[in-house]
C-alpha cells in the first residue's frame, strides 16, 4: 500500500465498477422518476474525499436528476456518448458526445433529460462539500448535507420526508 492511500485499485475499467443497489436517495415520490439513470460511483473505488465522479447511464426519456441548484458545490458534466439535453435557467441545449458543461456554485438550476432513442452516458464530476444544501425549483424538495456524513431531504417549509 502507498503512503496515505487506502487499500484497494489503482486503476479499474469504469464500465465494469457495480453500480449501488439504491440508485437515488431521493424520497417517494421522487425517486421513481429517475427510474432510467444507472450510476456507477467511480471517485468511491478510489476513496476520494474532495470530490466525486460519477458514470452515469441515462437510458431514452431518463432524468439525470430533479432540476437543481447546487449553494456551494461545482458541478461538470462531460458526454462520452449519445445525446442529452440540458435544461437550465439559461435555455435549452443539446450536448452530444465531446460536449461538456459546468455548474457554479451558487449558481441557476440544471437537469439533464435523454429525448433521444439510444442511452447517452457522461461522466458527473462535482465537490462532496459537508455542508451543501441542494434546492429545487420545481418539486418540495430540498437537500441538506450535515458535516457528519449523513444527509436528509425536506420540504421547502423544512419538516422532513
Amino acid at each position: 500500500m502507498s503512503r496515505g492511500r487506502p487499500a484497494g485499485p489503482i486503476a479499474v475499467v469504469a464500465a465494469e465498477v457495480t453500480p449501488p443497489a439504491r440508485q437515488t436517495g431521493y424520497p417517494p415520490p421522487f425517486a421513481a422518476r429517475v427510474s432510467g439513470r444507472v450510476k456507477r460511483r467511480l471517485g468511491d473505488v478510489f476513496g476520494l474525499q474532495n470530490f466525486g465522479v460519477n458514470l452515469t447511464r441515462l437510458a431514452p426519456g431518463g432524468i439525470s436528476a430533479l432540476r437543481h441548484s447546487h449553494l456551494l458545490e461545482d458541478e461538470f458534466i462531460y458526454v462520452l456518448e449519445g445525446t442529452v439535453t440540458l435544461l437550465s435557467d439559461d435555455g435549452d441545449a443539446e450536448l452530444g458526445a465531446g460536449s461538456c458543461a459546468g455548474f457554479r456554485a451558487g449558481g441557476g438550476s440544471h437537469q439533464l433529460v435523454n429525448r433521444s432513442s439510444a442511452d447517452a452516458v457522461y461522466l458527473e464530476i462535482g465537490d462532496r462539500n459537508a455542508n451543501e444544501v441542494c434546492t429545487y425549483p420545481d418539486d418540495d424538495l430540498r437537500y441538506e448535507a450535515a458535516p457528519d456524513g449523513g444527509s436528509r431531504f425536506v420540504h421547502k417549509d423544512g419538516t422532513p420526508y
